[in-house]
């Protein structure tokens, strides 16, 4: 799938076969994805931990359930729980911008060296950064970044996907992460039983109330022809709800005995 009409495509999936299991090179590719997204300082917070559903004991898995989320993990087979590694940059230090640098990646033109990681990045810059209360809010970001490559990277090999909270109390007796890693989301994955419009383009706020030129206040102009390219590459859909939509919900629920 090409890459605007992937982005398009994509749709928060809650719908899954609850009995088609994801094949683990599929999972794979997921992970792979995540780890060739862009990072600050090289530090990769993310954390991953894919667990197949029918691993989680039922009563553990009944306490996962919220209001919200409760039919999604109950139906997808495989939850990928995302984690931020808060201790990454102190415990490797400046290793991985050394490797950076070793890898042409940033070069002496701009200033770096592994002296100059020893002696300026880490010690006044990252070390500090890590005792700054807003910390913790980039680490999440980039995770973020991570997770948004492994979320299309499900979509692009035929998969559905959501993104949803998770009771980390609960998760954590499963899978033990350290103490330092702060719990983010889940991605749900498999194969979605929608359609693949499901039930077309999600409703989002207007273009210009979301960006600017320049400052705040002054809306990015919106060029209608690049709107309609970006309609001719499936990049931007038929909003929803499509006509069929609402008969696509009904049979769904029968299918899966769920309340109509």
């Amino acid at each position: 799938m090409e890459y605007q009409e992937l982005v398009g495509t994509r749709r928060s999936i809650r719908f899954f076969d609850p009995k088609r299991q994801v094949e683990q090179d599929k999972i794979q590719k997921i992970l792979e994805a995540m780890l060739r997204a862009s990072c600050a300082v090289n530090a990769h917070w993310l954390r991953a931990v894919a667990v197949k559903r029918d691993d989680i004991p039922k009563d553990q898995l009944e306490k996962l359930k919220t209001p919200v989320q409760a039919v999604v993990i109950e139906l997808a087979p495989v939850h990928i729980y995302l984690y931020a590694d808060l201790g990454v940059v102190n415990r490797v230090q400046g290793a991985r911008l050394k490797e950076l640098f070793n890898a042409g990646a940033v070069g002496s033109s701009h200033g770096w060296s592994p002296k100059f990681v020893d002696e300026i990045v880490y010690p006044q810059i990252l070390k500090p950064m890590t005792q700054s209360p807003h910390y913790p809010v980039m680490a999440a970001f980039d995770c973020g970044v991570a997770a948004c490559q492994g979320l299309l990277m499900a979509f692009e090999q035929g998969l559905g996907a959501c993104l949803t909270a998770f009771v980390a109390p609960i998760i954590n007796e499963i899978i033990k992460p350290p103490q330092d890693w702060m719990p983010l989301y889940a991605l749900n994955v498999g194969y979605s039983l929608e359609s693949r419009e499901a039930g077309g383009q999600r409703p989002r706020p207007p273009f210009e109330e979301q960006y600017f030129l320049g400052r705040y206040g002054n809306p990015f102009p919106r060029d209608p022809k690049v709107v309609e390219e970006l309609k001719a590459s499936k990049m931007i859909q038929a909003p929803a709800p499509l006509p069929s939509r609402r008969e696509e919900l009904r049979k769904l629920a029968r299918q899966l005995n769920l309340p109509e």
